[in-house]
C-alpha cells in the first residue's frame, strides 16, 4: 500500500512538471538572430537572462536569408532583424490568423571601410550601387561579410536590383574577415553594420590598418562628408541608417513578450545607447530632489 501511495504521489508530480507552461518571464525562447546585429543582441540577452533566472534565451545566428527562412519554416516563432517580413512572406501567418507583435529596438548604420593607405576617405552611396551593377568606379571592389545578408539586400534595395553583378563584388566569411581582407588590401570597400565595428574595434589587431570612410550627403543641397555615430544617427545625416526589430509570432503570451517588453522598456534601451547605437527611445534622466540641502 505504501508503495502505491509512493509511485502515485511521483506520477503526480511528474505531470505538475510537464504541465507547467511558459510566461512572459519563464521557459526557453528560441531566437533567429541576423548576424549583423548579435552584438546587441547578445548584451541585452545577457542582462535579461541574469535578471529572470527563471528564463533562457537561445539565439541562433545567422545571414538574414536564412533568419527568414527560420520564421517561415516554423524553426522559430521569433527573430531580430533589420526589416520587417513583406506581404508574401506573412501570407503564411495571415492564413493561420496569426497577427504578429513587432517592434523597433534601434537604430544601426552600414559602414564603409577603407585600407589607410588608399588616398580616398570618402564615398558616395552611388559608386557602391554602380560597383555593384558591374561598373568600374576607380578600380574598387566590395567586400561583403555574406551574399545573404541584411546588408547586401539593403544596397540591393537601394539600387533598385533585381540580382548584382559579381565583377567587383565578393564576400567574406563574416565582419572580422572583411576588416582583415580591407586591413591587407588596398583598393577595396569593406561593408559591415555599425554594431559589429564598435564590437570588433577593440580586438581587431589591425585597426592601424583600417579606416571608416565618410559618406556623401548631400540631401540639403550641401555636400557633406558624414561618419557613423551616435549624433549623425540621430539628426538622420548619416545616409546609411537602417531600423533594428523584433518579430514576435509567438500565437500565445510566452517569453517572447517578456523578452520585447525588456528590449523596448528603459533598461533594454539603455543597453542601446551604451552600445553605441541609437536608441528607438530615448531612455529618460533620473533625477535625484532632496528636500534639504545641507
Amino acid at each position: 500500500m505504501l508503495i502505491s501511495v509512493t509511485v502515485l504521489g511521483l506520477t503526480g508530480c511528474s505531470n505538475a512538471k510537464k504541465e507547467k507552461k511558459d510566461d512572459i518571464l519563464t521557459g526557453v525562447l528560441q531566437v533567429a538572430v541576423d548576424e549583423t546585429v548579435l552584438p546587441l543582441f547578445l548584451e541585452q540577452k545577457e542582462v535579461f537572462e541574469s535578471s529572470y533566472y527563471n528564463a533562457k534565451i537561445e539565439e541562433h545566428a545567422n545571414p538574414e536569408v536564412q533568419v527568414v527562412n527560420s520564421l517561415l519554416n516554423g524553426d522559430v516563432a521569433f527573430a531580430v532583424l533589420t526589416r520587417q517580413l513583406t506581404e508574401e512572406e506573412q501570407n503564411g501567418f495571415k492564413a493561420r490568423s496569426l497577427t504578429p507583435r513587432i517592434y523597433s529596438v534601434a537604430y544601426d548604420g552600414i559602414i564603409l571601410v577603407g585600407n589607410i593607405a588608399d588616398v580616398d576617405t570618402s564615398v558616395n552611396v552611388s559608386d557602391i550601387l554602380e560597383l555593384m551593377k558591374g561598373n568600374n568606379v576607380k578600380d574598387y571592389s566590395l567586400v561583403f561579410d555574406n551574399l545573404n545578408s541584411s546588408i547586401f539586400r539593403y544596397f540591393k534595395e537601394l539600387g533598385k536590383m533585381e540580382k548584382a553583378a559579381n565583377t567587383y563584388v565578393e564576400a567574406r566569411a563574416g565582419a572580422e574577415a572583411v576588416l582583415k581582407e580591407i586591413a591587407e588590401n588596398k583598393g577595396k570597400v569593406g561593408l559591415i553594420s555599425y554594431n559589429q565595428f564598435l564590437s570588433l574595434k577593440s580586438s581587431f589587431s589591425e585597426k592601424d590598418k583600417i579606416r571608416i570612410l565618410s559618406v556623401v550627403n548631400e540631401e540639403s543641397g550641401e555636400r557633406k562628408f558624414i561618419k557613423p555615430s551616435q549624433t549623425s544617427l540621430a539628426t538622420g545625416e548619416y545616409p546609411l541608417k537602417r531600423e533594428i526589430f523584433v518579430l514576435n509570432y509567438q500565437p500565445n503570451m510566452g517569453l517572447g513578450v517578456g523578452f520585447s517588453a525588456f528590449m523596448t522598456g528603459d533598461r533594454g534601451q539603455r543597453i542601446v545607447l551604451k552600445s553605441g547605437l541609437l536608441p528607438y527611445t530615448m531612455p529618460g534622466r533620473e533625477i535625484i530632489v532632496r528636500d534639504k540641502i545641507n
